[in-house]
């Protein structure tokens, strides 16, 4: 068998339905389908059944141990030369196995990742966060848009990896959040070839709501963090961007709150500057935020033809680079200045 699909579950029953609906419509079907319920209170026992006769699927209910410890069950139970795994807010697009197949005949790698895409079907919302995850302005693109032979980091909701070196890899780690980025650290430190298929693309869903996603890129920024104090040499520059914008914005806020003081204290009569200073300075702030938000409307909309999209991006784009800055420098404080120990964020309500 060429494929193992190992998919972790937690209360997405309708997701799952969709995305094993995705793999019912593949041609190429050299794969087994793997589904790890973990600890869920709504379970997809039911919607798994109802593909028996179309899929090879196989259905496991485990106690709850996170997305790791999910995917690590799977794999022990996978026969496939390679895993795949799929976050189960994921679509498979037809021509994604072959996409797969035909890059690693070119490559033969032994750990690969695709991007993902917003699917016509997601709402508004959904297909503004993945703008804000995939877009250059936002970082997003800077991460991986172009072919790369070697040294590429996949993550878990498009991830593949030869059966043969994860398990001499020992699997995921218990870490909450970045526990993809460290598997693929390691993997690449190991001296085994990884590389972005660029073609075997999935739609994701990523967050249903702008509430639910802060918290996801929140502890994204706390997880990089943690994996740099694991792996000094795994922070780049393009880690920093986030937290160096959330540190612009708040020296900005703080210069508008001066300008409105100081435009206040012109209208007393305290000074009385000309042209008003005060009003110099708002602008001075304003432009800024104002440019960046200019250049995410405009962006979007021609990307996603809808300038209703377009606004949310804007709103998207600042709560992706605000969150994960935040949480980086969160987590850069309590972990490399005081000296404490890993930690999460959002921890009791990360799925409400």
């Amino acid at each position: 068998m060429k494929f193992s699909i190992v998919i972790p579950v937690f209360n997405r029953p309708d997701e799952v339905e969709e995305l094993l609906r995705s793999l019912v419509n593949q041609s190429f079907r050299d794969f087994e389908v793997i589904i790890v319920e973990d600890g869920s209170s709504i379970p997809c026992g039911q919607v798994v059944q109802q593909f028996s006769e179309t899929l090879p699927t196989h259905y496991y209910i485990i106690e709850n141990s996170g997305p790791a410890g999910a995917r690590n069950f799977g794999l022990t139970k996978a026969q496939g030369e390679y895993i795949i795994f799929f976050d189960s807010d994921c679509l498979i697009p037809q021509g994604y196995f072959e996409a797969v197949e035909q890059a690693l005949q070119e490559t033969q790698a032994d750990a690969f990742g695709g991007p993902d895409r917003a699917h016509p079907s997601f709402t508004p919302v959904q297909k503004a966060i993945n703008y804000s995850m995939t877009s250059f302005f936002t970082t997003g693109g800077i991460r991986g848009g172009k072919q790369k032979m070697d040294k590429f980091y996949p993550r878990s909701f498009n991830m593949g990896i030869r059966r043969e070196v994860i398990n001499q890899l020992g699997g995921f780690s218990k870490m909450r959040f970045g526990e993809d980025i460290d598997l693929s650290i390691r993997i690449v430190k190991g001296g085994h070839k990884s590389c972005l298929f660029s073609k075997a693309w999935v739609y994701h869903k990523r967050r249903t709501d702008l509430k639910k996603f802060f918290k996801q890129v929140n502890n994204s920024g706390i997880a990089r963090i943690n994996l740099y104090m694991k792996y000094p040499d795994s922070l780049k520059l393009v880690h920093v961007l986030p937290a160096v914008f959330t540190l612009g914005v708040g020296f900005l806020a703080c210069l508008f709150v001066v300008g409105i003081l100081l435009g206040t204290a012109t209208q007393t009569g305290i000074i009385n500057p000309d042209p008003p200073f005060g009003l110099m300075i708002c602008t001075l702030a304003l432009l800024p935020l104002l440019l960046f938000s200019l250049i995410i409307f405009i962006d979007a909309s021609i990307r996603n033809k809808s300038i209703h999209i377009g606004w949310l991006a804007i709103k998207a784009s600042f709560i992706q680079l605000l969150g994960y800055g935040s949480g980086f420098l969160r987590a850069w404080w309590k972990r490399c200045v005081k000296h404490e120990g890993e930690f999460e964020a959002f921890k009791k309500n990360f799925y409400k």
